[in-house]
């Protein structure tokens, strides 16, 4: 799945393409947190249950919808019944650990690039419209991870593995 969506990257000024390593689907964005909490939220995670499933991915489009377009993404499981499951329960074993994280809505979805200022606003627009109709094979999602992003000035931010659950 990441071949396929490292493949659309394709040269468009002002567009810094996510590395295929780095691409992933972001449940829910905890920020900066110490070591105690990290072990909290990987305990409450544990007790998520949700069966494996099939997920689609297809479909692109820009964040934000108004304004100069941030972020180039790839559509994943809008609407898809075990991704939102997960996704309650993710958020639900969260709030166990601190009840005062913010809850913003949720648009599953796979960041491939960061639009600078450099962009052509017209490049982009075409990109869109001749990958209106991209689709990646559906993918199993067997697992899901705790991450801790790890950022270096001038270079895409690593990922690291803190623990993974599997599903059901």
């Amino acid at each position: 799945m990441r071949s396929e969506l490292a493949a659309a990257a394709t040269p468009l000024a002002g567009v810094r393409w996510t590395p295929a390593a780095n691409l992933h689907l972001t449940m829910r964005f905890i920020g900066e947190t110490d070591d105690a909490h990290m072990e909290r939220y990987a305990a409450a995670l544990a007790r998520v249950r949700v069966e494996s499933f099939l997920l689609p991915v297809g479909g692109v489009g820009v964040f934000p919808s108004r304004g100069p377009a941030k972020v180039l993404w790839a559509g994943a499981g809008s609407g898809h019944t075990r991704l939102y499951q997960l996704r309650k329960q993710v958020d639900e074993a969260l709030l166990t650990v601190d009840t005062g994280l913010t809850l913003p809505g949720f648009h599953p979805h796979f960041t491939l690039g960061r639009i600078g200022e450099g962009s052509d606003r017209k490049e982009l627009t075409r990109f869109l419209e001749k990958q209106a109709d991209f689709e990646a094979p559906p993918f199993r999602v067997a697992e899901f991870h705790l991450l801790a992003s790890e950022l270096s000035a001038g270079r895409p931010p690593t990922y690291r593995p803190v623990e993974s659950f599997p599903l059901a």
